[in-house]
């Protein structure tokens, strides 16, 4: 019997107590903020501080009025900053949530998944390649198992890990399985020591808030040089100074979008929230505004773009062939044989031995399965030809293994005959003895298990028709025999004797294979040998004989070609990176419309040899690559400007993920490594959700654009006004009270409901940005500058008008220049269709900013603050309609370009 399987663990309750004891498996955090350092951190902003020394000032000269809408400016912001950031930090603690590493242990006799933090000592962990070990542990039982320790001890090679040794927290598992008791967690663990030293390390910006943090530097310094200007300008026209001084900071507070990098902070923490309620789980905020600018997708096949979902449909053996029905991990389902051959019972067992799924259940029909979806699929085959993998398990037990690799394309073991279970008969049905009581199962990709098969004929080490292998086995018979010369050469020439028999069956199965794999099968070939004594692990893979074929689909998603499809029109090349057999890929890829744009398929082979790198347009499909080949091909890929993005499940992936500029692992199937290492998380590994998450990282990046425009064009606006006016011969057009309390309307909740605007359906029908260029590229300067000309001007225009009636021209220009800045939100909100009343956050705050800023001048309180007169309601209707003159010329410039797309 399988020894793990008999591992009980902890009880359920004794988990519980220990979890309650020891506390969760977490490393330390940094203790967090508190509500008074928060705001002094938000003071700390270049342009509140500009406010509070403008209000040092007005309070100096007794201007208690300007002083008031400062002083509620300052508190507006520094509110509105905090609870930003505290948005943000929950959505990104719920993220990390999500993204915990989670443990493989057995409690209650059961191997089960849980949460890496309700690890406790005592717990008995099952480690296989990709895990990461979750805490400090002492090793039970091993498998061929090595450790990459290199980011506790530096060491730079994996080292193996025997019966008796310790493993730590945060080491990764390479190769092998093992069974290993915890002993220590959280800060006492090795992990958690080192984690205590950094807890209290910082939280960097993002590349895109460091480029914005940039561009507002350099629109202070623009900004303050204006600001100098209208100060000097209005001290040669007469004005007092201490007017003209406070008059010049407001404006320069006005002028620059200040909620900008609260507005950012937060767009992309709830864009990142957002794409994990659509399943796509982002471990690193950067990756949301990288996401935006994808241009290649490299997608594995299985489970991705495939169901994952894996069944076995043909049996193929040297006698015959056989057709399995049923659908998916259901229970229904037999296997019915061509010709009326028995059903093949050894392939059925051999697919049971070497196999590290498991099945538990059923429940409703269909199995539990725990383990690797594929060798679940060949428990349920060899269920339905009544071949249960409990019984034979029980009637074998392993020795040894050889775990499946890239590099070896197969798996390898050795099972010693242990005897029928109680009730069984101990061979058919059950999958029991045939020949010695030592079993060697090697199962893999045909191409190299066929090449190990007496017959193979390929000459390749470890076929049976070599005079080592021959020598091999005569060693470890004479050993076994005791120098029984007749007996040694009867049983070698048993293990490698090649006959045209087996010639033909080889090459009926190569036949076989590649026919199979030309219908989008993937093909497992399967070999085995049997001994009287155990032989020696060096001679596992000589003298195999065929066993037979398993042929198993992995049907395409529903609405996958969909996914492809739409890919390509938002500029985005989708590309296959497979283990499978070309052929398989080739069928695959052919149905999804993948090589409708790039029609080649490559080899890894062809990887290899660097071949693959000048005609990296025209392939559209990579199979037979190993994990490692994969960083050549995102590197292709990268060397011609594109934005790559990789998905990946297995522990040799995590370089190309790394390497990717988005790394996207999957949440289901994948291993721990390749989660830990991405920067994108597929809790459905489903392709559709990496879309999903494009289309969130350009809503994200356009938005801010938007804002940008919206902001920044209002502000040159304003500045416009303050410095064309005079000229004009108008009075100063406004006053610092007026011009901060349209900047505190138009940036406060209008600016951050930008941050929340809905897909807008055009960013995903043309290709995205490139991230190398400015953030005001394409562009967006000539438009913010052009926007901002069209409020100036109507605001002018209200001020000409004003005076050549003998009207207040402070009111009119204050009313024109807020509501104009509110008509072109307006203009620039992205199209609903259809939304409900969630989505329209930017109309409910348009709609209050307006509200405000025309209780400027009805109500009497606000007219004494802000220096504003009443107007009547056809004054009040006139310049309701000059403002919505730029909002109206910008919507038809949208209309028309977006016809002209």
């Amino acid at each position: 019997m399988d020894r793990l399987a008999e591992r009980r663990g902890l009880t359920t309750a004794q988990a519980a107590a220990g979890l309650a004891e020891h506390g969760p498996n977490e490393p330390p955090e940094a203790p967090p903020r508190g509500w008074f350092r928060r705001v002094l951190e938000q003071l700390r902003d270049p342009m509140i501080m500009l406010l509070l020394g403008a209000l040092v000032v007005t309070v100096a000269l007794g201007d208690y009025t300007d002083a008031t809408i400062i002083g509620i400016v300052v508190v507006l912001n520094t509110s509105i900053g905090v609870f930003q950031e505290v948005r943000a930090e929950r959505a990104i603690a719920a993220l990390g949530r999500m993204a915990a590493p989670q443990a493989h242990v057995y409690r209650d006799g059961r191997l089960v998944v849980v949460p890496a933090g309700e690890v406790v000592p005592g717990d008995l962990l099952r480690l296989e390649a990709g895990d990461i070990v979750p805490a400090d542990a002492d090793v039970v039982e091993a498998f061929s198992m090595q450790v990459d320790e290199s980011a506790m001890t530096g060491e730079s090679v994996p080292v193996a890990r025997d019966a008796g040794s310790e493993v730590l927290a945060g080491t990764v598992v390479t190769r092998g399985r093992a069974v290993a008791e915890v002993t220590r967690t959280g800060a006492n663990s090795g992990l958690g020591r080192i984690a205590a030293l950094i807890a209290t390390a910082g939280i960097r910006p993002t590349p895109l808030q460091r480029r914005l943090s940039r561009l507002s530097h350099l629109l202070v310094g623009i900004v303050l040089a204006l600001a100098a200007l209208v100060f000097g300008l209005g001290l040669l026209r007469g004005e007092g100074v201490a007017e003209m001084l406070i008059l010049a900071v407001s404006l320069s507070v006005a002028a620059i979008p200040e909620s900008l990098p609260a507005v950012v902070s937060v767009a992309l923490a709830l864009g990142a929230y957002r794409m994990a309620k659509r399943s796509a789980v982002v471990r690193w905020l950067p990756a949301v505004e990288t996401l935006g600018s994808v241009t290649v997708i490299a997608s594995d096949k299985t489970g991705t773009l495939t169901e994952g979902r894996m069944v076995v449909q043909h049996l193929w053996t040297p006698t015959g062939r056989a057709e399995v029905t049923g659908r998916g991990y259901g229970t229904s389902g037999a296997i019915e044989s061509a010709g009326g051959t028995a059903a093949p019972e050894d392939l059925l067992r051999d697919l049971v031995l070497c196999n590290d799924a498991h099945l538990a259940g059923p429940v409703e029909g269909e199995w539990m399965i725990v383990g690797d979806p594929m060798e679940a699929a060949l428990l349920v085959a060899a269920a339905k030809g009544r071949v249960g993998t409990a019984a034979v398990r029980a009637s074998w037990e392993r020795a040894e293994e050889v775990p499946f690799d890239s590099e070896r394309q197969r798996m390898t073991t050795l099972d010693r005959w242990v005897g029928a279970p109680r009730g069984g008969e101990g061979r058919g049905p059950l999958g029991g003895k045939r020949g010695g009581p030592w079993l060697v199962v090697c199962k893999g990709a045909p191409e190299v298990v066929l090449d190990l098969v007496a017959g193979g004929g390929t000459g390749v080490p470890g076929s049976a028709v070599d005079a080592v292998t021959v020598d091999a086995v005569k060693a470890v018979t004479l050993d076994a025999v005791a120098a029984d010369a007749v007996a040694a050469d009867a049983v070698s020439a048993d293990a490698v004797a090649v006959d045209a028999v087996a010639v033909d069956a080889v090459k009926s199965a190569r036949g076989a294979a590649h026919e199979l794999a030309e219908q989008g099968f993937r093909v497992i070939a399967v070999a085995q040998a049997s001994y009287d004594q155990r032989p020696a692990s060096d001679v596992l893979e000589r003298g195999l004989s065929l066993v037979g074929l398993a042929a198993i689909s992995d049907p395409a998603r529903e609405g996958a070609a969909k996914v492809v499809a739409e890919c390509q029109a938002a500029g985005v090349r989708l590309v296959l990176i497979t283990g499978d057999h070309p052929e398989t890929a080739r069928a695959i890829a052919a149905g999804l419309g993948i090589t409708a744009a790039a029609p080649e398929v490559a080899v890894g082979d062809m990887v290899a040899r660097g071949e693959h790198r000048d005609r990296v347009e025209e392939i559209g499909v990579y199979a037979r690559t190993k994990p490692e080949q994969k960083v050549d091909i995102v590197q292709a890929w990268q060397d011609r400007g594109h934005v790559v993005a990789m998905t990946g499940d297995g522990v040799n992936d995590a370089p190309a993920l790394r390497r990717a500029d988005i790394g996207v692992a999957m949440g289901e199937r994948g291993t721990e490594v390749a989660r830990q290492a991405a920067d994108l998380v597929l809790a459905d590994d489903d392709l559709r959700t990496v879309v999903v998450a494009v289309a969130e990282g350009r809503r994200i990046f356009s938005n801010i654009r938007t804002f940008l425009r919206y902001g920044l064009s209002g502000g040159f606006a304003e500045v416009a006004v303050i410095l064309v006016g005079p000229f004009l011969g108008l009075p100063l057009p406004l006053n610092a009270a007026q011009i901060l309390w349209v900047n505190m309307l138009t940036h406060g909740l209008p600016g951050v409901a930008f941050g929340g605007e809905p897909l807008d359906p055009s960013v995903m029908k043309r290709p995205s940005m490139s991230p190398e260029k400015s953030v005001l590229g394409e562009g967006l300067a000539r438009r913010i500058v052009r926007t901002g000309i069209l409020i100036g001007l109507v605001s002018l225009g209200a001020g000409l008008l004003a005076q050549s009636r003998g009207e207040h021209v402070q009111t009119w220009v204050f009313l024109t220049i807020g509501l104009a800045q509110l008509g072109v939100a307006m203009a620039l909100r992205a199209p609903r269709n259809g939304a409900g009343w969630k989505a329209r956050g930017l109309e409910f705050a348009v709609l209050g900013a307006g509200l405000l800023q025309v209780a400027g001048v009805l109500v009497p309180g606000l007219r004494d603050l802000l220096g504003t007169e009443p107007v009547t309601w056809s004054t009040f209707l006139l310049l309701l309609g000059l403002s919505l003159v730029p909002g109206l010329l910008i919507l038809v410039e949208r209309v028309v370009v977006g016809r002209q797309r």
